[in-house]
């Protein structure tokens, strides 16, 4: 990804250059030891190209960042019907603790990372590159 940046209530509350944009949905069951993992595990992702084209290079490698955006409506549900189901979506109460968990498990990791409003009503701006898009999973 080339850029991102996240606007809430009409100002821009964070920007970043060259790394990742990680629209983060939790689902009923997930658990803190899951999310520790899987920001882990995308702070190692090596998905940049070296100077070959070849993706050899991490988040780190290209000093890079991170933008942390909770995404709720990633597990609504919509193979029935014609409006999504948001039944395997966890309250707010029970995901903000794991987006928090992520985002800190991120920082532990060395990356720079900026987040968006939890919760809030966002407008998320991307310029992909590529365009490259990976779905992870704990």
């Amino acid at each position: 990804m080339k850029e991102a940046s996240v606007t809430a209530e009409g100002k821009q509350v964070s920007a970043i250059g060259p790394g990742f944009l990680i629209l983060l949905g939790v689902k009923k069951g997930d658990t803190r030891e899951a999310a520790v993992n899987l920001a882990v595990k995308a702070a190692a992702l090596r998905i940049f190209n070296d100077a070959a084209g070849k993706m050899s290079r991490s988040l780190a490698d290209i000093q890079g960042a991170v933008l942390v955006v909770s995404e709720m409506t990633l597990y609504g549900d919509c193979s029935k019907g014609r409006r999504p189901s948001f039944d395997e979506v966890a309250p707010g109460s029970e995901a903000q603790p794991l987006y928090e968990a992520f985002v800190e498990a991120l920082r532990t990791a060395g990356l720079t990372t900026q987040t968006g409003v939890f919760g809030a009503r966002m407008d998320v701006s991307l310029v992909n590159d590529g365009p490259v898009t990976f779905l992870l999973e704990s």
